[in-house]
């Protein structure tokens, strides 16, 4: 039996999601943009932007690399027709390709820097899925990863107990897809079983202290309004009990004295050179 690759193609096509990758990003670039500034490339690298979604991270990185060319791909058309109108304005520099992170299509050793953000944790193999994305990064390239893990989210009890929500998506809801949902704990040991040199992890901080309580609350909304139905169906919990968690910790963010926190592990490594293949420096800023 073919294994299915996208376990949550309905959620990924769903309006809602489009709402969350907006928020998202409005929530994580800020914190997210200094990991890149901290690689040190130079502004004229070739990126692959993978599972590039509705194009979010795409315009911001070819504006923090304003003489890169960026390819975005994605396997949902919808995503990638918003994406193209959405850029359109960057012309050449920046286009969209439908391709899978399981078989890319793309030569070995294409791009400078690699980023796959908030993909592999929906998906199952996810070794399988980076080892294609290093493939395609050239030697002494960066690939960086954000690698969701649904068990770093902690928020204190309000009339509901938020951990039962987040074992159920973890324990439950996540083998029933075939995927793991705290991936983002494992991410380093497949990056370096890979032959990644210099891994690094760090932590974006989602919380009220860092991102406008509103945009957080945006995320849980999209999450509530796409996913609390395919949880009910497929853990112990049920929809309208799933629904529930998800408004308990709404009004936690929302309520001005709320704390609640999600940790977004962000994974990256330099590729070695292959047997055979010549290492070559990374390509960095100069001096001025």
């Amino acid at each position: 039996m073919t294994r299915d690759l996208n376990p949550q193609a309905q959620q990924m096509a769903d309006e809602s999601m489009r709402r969350n990758l907006a928020a998202q990003i409005e929530c994580i670039w800020p914190q997210e943009k200094r990991l890149f500034e901290r690689y040190g490339l130079a502004d004229d690298i070739r990126i692959l932007d993978a599972g590039c979604g509705t194009g979010e991270a795409s315009g911001r990185l070819a504006e923090l690399y304003p003489r890169a060319s960026v390819v975005g791909v994605d396997i949902l058309d919808g995503h990638l027709d918003l994406a193209r109108a959405r850029l359109a304005r960057l012309g050449g520099r920046v286009r969209f390709e439908n391709r899978s992170v399981f078989r890319l299509g793309l030569p070995d050793a294409s791009f400078d820097l690699v980023a796959c953000r908030h993909v592999i944790q929906a998906i199952p193999d996810a070794d399988r899925a980076l080892a294609e994305l290093a493939r395609v990064t050239r030697p002494g390239g960066r690939l960086h990863v954000i690698a969701e893990d649904y068990g770093m989210i902690r928020f204190p009890r309000r009339t509901l107990e938020p951990d039962e929500l987040w074992r159920a998506v973890c324990g439950e809801f996540g083998p029933a897809l075939g995927i793991d949902l705290c991936v983002g704990r494992s991410c380093p040991a497949i990056l370096r079983r890979l032959g990644l040199r210099d891994v690094t992890v760090d932590f974006v901080v989602v919380d009220p202290l860092r991102v406008p309580r509103e945009l957080f609350a945006e995320i849980w909304t999209a999450w509530r309004d796409g996913y609390s139905e395919a949880i009910g169906r497929r853990t112990s919990l049920s929809e309208a009990e799933v629904r529930a968690h998800f408004d308990d910790q709404i009004a936690t963010i929302r309520d001005p004295g709320g704390y609640g926190v999600w940790l977004v592990p962000v994974v990256s490594g330099v590729v070695e050179a292959r047997e055979g293949e010549p290492s070559r420096p990374l390509r960095v800023k100069r001096a001025p």
